[in-house]
């Protein structure tokens, strides 16, 4: 379940993306100096251009081993393990004439 896992991490950050809000990927170091990093990215200076707003902070460790709760779609009453009910979502797509 684990690679469930990290693709819903992936896929909340690419739909977080979509919606051009700010997403940073990488590995979470902090250098000699104290600040934290990102990849090759400072979080302060990231930070530091949302100051004074209110926002809302996701983070997701890719190497978590817990398992993905399984749901029930409200809808047409299926078990999915995701961000949404896949077959839901395929019909949707399929109805507003998406290919």
């Amino acid at each position: 379940m684990t690679q469930m896992r990290k693709a819903a991490i992936y896929k909340l950050a690419a739909a977080a993306y979509e919606m051009e809000l700010d997403v940073m990927g990488g590995i979470l170091s902090q250098d000699e100096d104290g600040r934290w990093r990102v990849g090759n990215l400072d979080l302060s200076e990231w930070l530091a251009r949302h100051a004074g707003e209110e926002v809302s902070i996701v983070l997701g460790a890719t190497a978590d081993e817990r398992e993905l709760r399984s749901r029930t779609c409200r809808t047409c009453g299926r078990d999915y393990v995701d961000m949404e009910c896949p077959y839901c979502r395929a019909n949707r797509i399929r109805l507003r004439g998406h290919s």
